[in-house]
């Protein structure tokens, strides 16, 4: 049974990522990059599976304020990036990057719902389902936790007293809720990630500076007179260095959160492309040696790809708790007393 599982699970992600293939030229070795960078980059609209006129994605709302106007379409009429679309006198287009511009030259600001800005919000639905229901289970708790209760439970207990109380100290309970959130929203987006055609939220840059500088702010926002003390009077260092060791502590306060961002965005985009790669292999053994060589590779493919599928699934908790860690330990060491 675990067999079939598995080679199911396993064509199921090969259709999946294959129908997401660029055309290819007769005669050229295939091209697995701009594959690769259209699944990890945003967009207008969800694209599941499929290419040209057997493409199937889901159209989004466009939302643009340009020059005091508001323009609202869905993305479909861009059709994936081929059409312009006219909104009174002003002529809107897609670019090679996904970023949507105007014949004028005016500027643009986009509000637009996204791939990931829905994929978040979907996010958000799941948060809301599950610790409902888990909440309504804890109220009428009698006995062990049975249910989704059971998987919640633990996970919460396991940041509360593994994760935030040993490293903030007796103030935990005010910073409690906002790690709670950060563990399980960056734990269901890395999650939702991994299921083919699914958005790369948690790879995105962008989201990961967000989430990195709500850390910073709370972590300086935090700081007690020790904390600031250490930053611009380090005790013990003599007056001689001060001018080296102030800017040296300074700049520490930012490459903490920095680190945070880079970590979380690289490991899970890592994991997409890695799995991308893999897949690609496929076709451009086809292309250079031909269907013989395809199912060559296939095999071997596929069994890596599967690996390293179990391994993402590892590294979405792994990256949920590092993060809520490091961001425990920041606000740690700026609310500690001094002894």
């Amino acid at each position: 049974m675990k067999k079939l599982f598995a080679v199911f699970f396993s064509l199921f992600m090969f259709t999946t990522y294959a129908g997401e293939t660029t055309t290819q030229i007769e005669g050229e070795l295939y091209n697995p990059v701009p594959t690769i960078m259209h699944h990890i980059s945003d967009s207008h609209e969800w694209h599941l599976w499929g290419e040209g006129k057997n493409s199937v994605t889901i159209p989004l709302p466009v939302i643009l304020y340009t020059n005091g106007n508001l323009d609202v379409f869905m993305s479909s009429k861009f059709k994936h990036g081929k059409a312009k679309v006219q909104k009174g006198n002003r002529i809107y287009s897609v670019d090679s990057h996904s970023h949507i511009t105007e014949e004028g030259g005016n500027q643009v600001l986009d509000l637009s719902i996204t791939k990931n800005v829905a994929s978040m919000l979907l996010s958000l639905v799941v948060l809301i389902v599950l610790f409902g229901s888990a909440g309504r289970r804890a109220k009428n708790k009698k006995g062990a936790p049975t249910g989704i209760l059971s998987i919640i439970e633990p996970l919460v207990l396991f940041v509360r007293d593994d994760i935030v109380a040993p490293n903030i100290g007796k103030k935990y309970e005010k910073y409690l809720p906002y790690l709670l959130t950060l563990f399980f929203f960056i734990l269901i987006n890395n999650l939702l990630g991994l299921v083919p055609g699914a958005a790369n939220v948690t790879g995105n840059i962008a989201i990961t500076l967000v989430l990195s500088f709500i850390t910073l702010v709370v972590t300086n926002l935090s700081g007690n007179k020790s904390y600031w003390g250490h930053i611009f009077k380090p005790p013990g260092v003599p007056l001689a260095l001060m001018p080296i060791m102030i800017p040296i502590e300074i700049v520490g306060v930012f490459t903490k959160p920095f680190a945070l961002m880079i970590r979380l965005f690289a490991n899970i985009s890592a994991g997409h492309i890695i799995i991308l790669s893999l897949i690609s292999l496929i076709f451009m053994a086809e292309s250079g040696l031909g269907t013989a060589g395809a199912f060559g590779v296939a095999p071997v493919s596929v069994l890596f790809v599967l690996f390293m599928y179990l391994i993402e699934v590892l590294v979405a908790f792994l990256q949920a708790y590092i993060f809520t860690l490091l961001t425990s330990l920041f606000i740690g060491l700026a609310v500690v007393e001094e002894h």
